[in-house]
């Protein structure tokens, strides 16, 4: 409870970073904010390619594009979390030397400018929508949920690879690997019902499957999101989050020593 308070009293801070993190970002590019949408755009036609038209990966009936591009964008934003959540601490170091302040609000501000980018490139699958003739239905509300859990996830997992990547930098050159391995053992290019039964209950265990797998029900078939997959993804991250939390702000009392 003590973390957490020190934490309100500092949330201008989350604020402050992000604002300068996504400054930061597209300082100095020509296509700016763009490049939110380009990064999963790309994907998505490079998945069509591979996926659809050689590999032949069956698409649920839905044109794959949108059943590709839809949940492209929310691993995106999971990606861009770890990936500038693992590296705040390092990058921000002169901050982290001289200033006392709660280091979590560093992540948190990634989490909020990785948002940003979501919430850009959500404007394409809202054209997508219309251009396929795709319905959204009451069921589209769980998204809020959806990501919510996303971010508790996101959040435990950047609060222990970025205080481990103070005192082993090992990780963060094992960190993009990591991710692709990641994203393929995630049901992103292909459907959670083509992966064969006795593979489905090692794949629900990766808390990122119920996650990806619920954005794809409710918002493209409209169905709720499978329980028992969603059960397990917010028992892990919620488990996470506490456990991962507490080491932090332990170690947190190194990181100036050490960086």
């Amino acid at each position: 409870m003590q973390y957490l308070r020190e934490l309100a009293e500092n949330a201008h801070l989350v604020l402050n970073f992000a604002r300068r993190d996504i400054r930061a970002k597209y300082k100095q590019t020509i296509l700016g904010v763009a490049w939110a949408v380009i990064q999963p755009l790309t994907l998505m036609v490079v998945f069509t390619f591979v996926f659809s038209l050689f590999a032949r990966v069956p698409s649920d009936g839905l044109p794959y594009p949108i059943f590709s591009y839809s949940v492209l964008i929310f691993w995106m934003f999971f990606s861009a979390c770890i990936s500038q959540g693992t590296i705040a601490m390092t990058a921000n170091a002169g901050l982290v030397r001289k200033i006392w302040f709660p280091r979590e609000t560093l992540l948190l501000a990634v989490i909020l400018s990785a948002l940003v980018d979501l919430v850009i490139a959500s404007v394409i699958l809202a054209g997508m929508f219309v251009f396929y003739q795709i319905p959204l239905t009451w069921t589209a509300l769980w998204v809020l949920p959806l990501l919510a859990l996303q971010i508790v996830f996101a959040l435990g997992v950047i609060l222990v690879t970025s205080a481990v990547h103070v005192h082993y930098r090992d990780v963060g050159h094992a960190l993009p690997l990591i991710m692709q391995v990641w994203m393929y053992a995630t049901p992103i290019a292909y459907s959670l019902t083509s992966v064969p039964e006795w593979l489905k209950p090692l794949f629900v265990l990766n808390p990122m499957t119920g996650i990806i797998d619920g954005y794809r029900r409710v918002l493209l078939r409209a169905t709720p999101p499978d329980h028992a997959a969603l059960v397990i993804a917010a028992v892990a991250s919620i488990a996470l989050l506490l456990v991962s939390y507490t080491a932090f702000k332990r170690a947190e009392r190194t990181f100036a020593d050490v960086i």
